[in-house]
């Protein structure tokens, strides 16, 4: 132990301006891939490795265990270009979030309001009719997992497809809407039901529109088939929209990253 300190020292008295850069960059390169693994699956597998990892360097170093200490040694190459194959979607998707970013930054907030009226129009319409229905709105965490559970749209973001989408004889209308981008991205999405407390007495679509907010930054709007309530989902908690005229707003407000001083309302 005491020559893993006196290594460390070493190489902290090393330290220059090109070695403090060279630390910076590639700590930036990890801070991003793990924004983007943020809210998926894979954010549990990277946890579960690295603690496993951090263990056996522990043990290695404190009980001075040569074989072991040889295989982290050696093995470190091998483990990087692993995490590149098995995290190559998420890799990818981060990517793709940062050219997305660099242009999307220069957008008015004219996209973003009609986004939110599209939305707005939507659930209003469906809640007259009683068609039961969930929208998810992405934001900062990649939903790319949970859009491949349903089926591609990579559409115009309206009002009439949306209500096309969740009409009762449409072979879509079960399950979420992801929008991603101001485009409908994907349609009949699996989403994760919520445990919260409480939850048990939710249905099944209202249980799945809080489990999506749990999990990632994600808003999601959902319809009651049974009562036509408007309520929204962030931040696993539910707030239920007792007027038409609240729903433009809050979604307006949550989608441009405020918060809702309210507390969470269970509906059924």
């Amino acid at each position: 132990m005491a020559q893993f300190i006196d290594d460390v020292h070493a190489n902290l008295q090393r330290l220059d301006g090109a070695a403090v850069l060279d630390i910076l960059i590639i700590a930036s390169i990890i801070y991003v891939l793990l924004m983007a693994l943020r809210g998926t699956t894979a954010m549990t597998l990277l946890r579960g490795g690295f603690a496993f990892i951090c263990l056996l360097f522990l043990l290695g170093r404190v009980l001075q265990l040569s074989v072991v200490n040889f295989l982290i040694r050696n093995s470190l190459p091998g483990l990087v270009l692993g995490l590149i194959v098995i995290f190559q979607p998420e890799i990818r998707r981060a990517l793709e979030r940062a050219g997305r970013t660099s242009i999307r930054s220069l957008l008015s907030n004219t996209e973003l309001s009609a986004s939110v009226d599209a939305i707005a129009t939507a659930v209003i319409e469906l809640s007259r009719h009683r068609h039961g229905a969930i929208i998810v709105v992405e934001r900062s965490t990649g939903l790319e997992d949970y859009i491949e559970s349903g089926v591609r749209i990579d559409a115009a973001l309206t009002a009439q497809l949306m209500e096309g989408i969740f009409y009762p004889n449409s072979a879509l209308h079960d399950k979420a809407v992801i929008v991603r981008d101001q485009r409908i991205a994907a349609a009949n999405c699996t989403l994760p039901l919520s445990e919260g407390p409480g939850s048990a007495r939710l249905g099944t679509r209202h249980r799945a529109a809080i489990g999506i907010t749990e999990r990632t930054d994600a808003i999601s709007v959902v319809v009651s088939e049974e009562s036509g309530a408007i309520s929204v989902a962030t931040d696993g908690r539910l707030i239920r929209l007792r007027e038409d005229a609240r729903v433009r707003p809050t979604l307006e407000a949550l989608i441009a990253g405020a918060s809702i001083a309210q507390p969470s309302v269970l509906a059924s």
